[in-house]
C-alpha cells in the first residue's frame, strides 16, 4: 500500500440519537484503499435523555457541558471497544475522524454546534484526532451540512450516473452525481427524527422497528398534502436543517398507528420533492442510513420517486457504517488541505477545507 494512504477511525452519532457508529478505512482522502471492521454501540437510554435534554442550545450551560461529557465518554469507549473486539491495535491508526454529536445547526446564523472534547478524546485513546468540521463552512455563509457527498463521489465512481445517495438519519441529505461528476448535495427534510419522536410520545417504544407500526396505520392524505407546501420544499438548495425544524406535532388527533404512517410517508415525499432541484433526474436511488432498515419506508420511497430503490447493502457498502467511514475519509482530507464542502454541496463561496486537529499530548 502506498504511504500516502492512512489507517483512520471514523466516529459519528447522527441526530437520531441512536449511538456511535466506529468504522476503520484506509483512505488518503481522495482514494479509499480498503474498509476495515465497523462496530455500532448504542447510547443506554440516560445517555439519550442526557443529550437530548441539550438540543437547541446556542450557549454553553449545565445541560450542554453534562452532555458533553456523555457524549465524549461514550467515544472513547467505543473506540476502546472496537479495539478490543477487532484486535487492533489504537496505536496503528493514524487518525481519528470524530464528527461529535449535533445539538444545534443553525447556519442563517452562522451557528453550529457538535458537542465532543476532541482534546480529551485524543488523549484517552492515544491517537491525533480532527474534530469540529462544519463550523469553517458555516463561518463562511454555508450551510454546514451535508458533508459526506465528496465521500460519495468516491465511492460511485465505477456506477453508472447520474444517480442520488439518500443518507436516512433523523434528517435526511441527498447527493445527486452526475455523469461528469458534479456534484448537488441538500438536506431533503426529516428524516427518522418526526417518526421516532412520535413512537417515543404515542406508542411507547424508541423507534419503529421496521415500519411495523406505520404498515398497521393509513396515511392522513389531506394532511400529508397540506405539509408537502412546506415552503423548505421550494427553497434552492444548498440548505440544510437542524433536528427540529420539521417535527411530528403535525400528526397530533391521529391514531399511533396512521400518524406513524403519515410520518414515514412525509420523509418519503420530502426526498421525492428533492428531485425537482436535480439538474437531471436519477437513474436510481441509493438509501442508507437507518432509515434503510425500514421497508415502510422503503416502499414509500419507491412510490414516491416513481424509480428503483437501491439498498447501499446490496452494493456492498455498509450502510449503518457509511457516515463514519465518511468522517474518516473526511479528516485525511483535513489533514491535507483538501476541500469537503463546496459551493453546490453547502451553498460555501468557495471549495473550503475544515476540522480542527488535536494531537493525543
Amino acid at each position: 500500500m502506498s504511504s500516502s494512504f492512512l489507517r483512520t477511525l471514523g466516529l459519528m452519532s447522527g441526530t437520531s440519537v441512536d449511538g456511535v457508529d466506529v468504522a476503520l478505512v484506509e483512505t488518503d482522502g481522495e482514494r479509499i484503499a480498503a474498509f476495515g471492521p465497523s462496530l455500532t454501540v448504542p447510547y443506554p437510554d440516560h445517555v439519550r435523555r442526557t443529550i437530548r435534554a441539550a438540543f437547541g442550545a446556542e450557549l454553553p450551560n449545565a445541560a450542554t457541558a453534562v452532555a458533553e461529557t456523555a457524549v465524549t465518554d461514550a467515544h472513547v469507549a467505543a473506540v476502546k471497544q472496537w479495539s478490543a473486539q477487532h484486535g487492533i491495535a489504537l496505536g496503528s491508526i493514524d487518525v481519528v475522524g470524530f464528527h461529535g454529536q449535533t445539538i444545534t445547526h443553525r447556519p442563517e446564523k452562522r451557528f453550529t454546534w457538535q458537542i465532543g472534547d476532541g482534546c480529551a478524546l485524543a488523549r484517552a485513546v492515544g491517537v491525533r484526532a480532527v474534530c469540529d468540521m462544519r463550523s469553517a463552512d458555516v463561518a463562511a455563509g454555508g450551510q454546514g451540512a451535508p458533508l459526506v457527498p465528496v465521500f460519495h463521489a468516491a465511492l460511485v465512481r465505477e456506477l453508472d450516473r447520474p444517480l442520488a445517495v439518500v443518507n436516512i438519519g433523523g434528517v435526511a441529505n441527498v447527493t445527486w452525481i452526475g455523469e461528469d461528476d458534479s456534484l448537488l448535495a441538500f438536506d431533503t427534510g426529516p428524516g427518522n427524527a418526526p417518526i421516532d419522536d412520535w413512537c417515543v410520545r404515542r406508542a411507547g417504544r424508541l423507534f419503529d422497528r421496521d415500519g411495523s407500526l406505520a404498515a398497521s396505520g393509513k396515511v392522513d392524505r389531506t394532511r400529508l398534502e397540506r405539509w408537502s407546501e412546506h415552503r423548505y420544499f421550494a427553497r434552492t438548495p444548498p440548505k440544510s436543517l437542524d433536528r427540529g425544524d420539521f417535527t411530528d406535532a403535525w400528526t397530533d388527533g391521529l391514531s399511533a398507528a396512521d400518524g406513524a404512517a403519515t410520518l414515514t410517508r412525509a420523509t418519503a415525499r420530502a426526498i421525492a420533492l428533492a428531485a425537482r432541484h436535480f439538474p437531471q433526474a436519477p437513474n436510481q436511488w441509493i438509501v442508507t442510513g437507518g432509515g434503510a432498515r425500514n421497508p415502510t419506508l422503503l416502499a414509500a420511497i419507491a412510490q414516491e420517486t416513481g424509480k428503483p430503490v437501491v439498498l447501499a447493502s446490496s452494493l456492498g457498502w455498509d450502510g449503518d457504517a457509511l457516515e463514519a467511514q465518511a468522517f474518516a475519509f473526511l479528516a485525511v482530507r483535513s489533514l491535507r488541505g483538501l476541500p469537503f464542502t463546496f459551493p453546490t454541496t453547502t451553498g460555501a463561496p468557495k471549495p473550503l477545507c475544515g476540522g480542527r486537529l488535536h494531537l493525543p499530548s
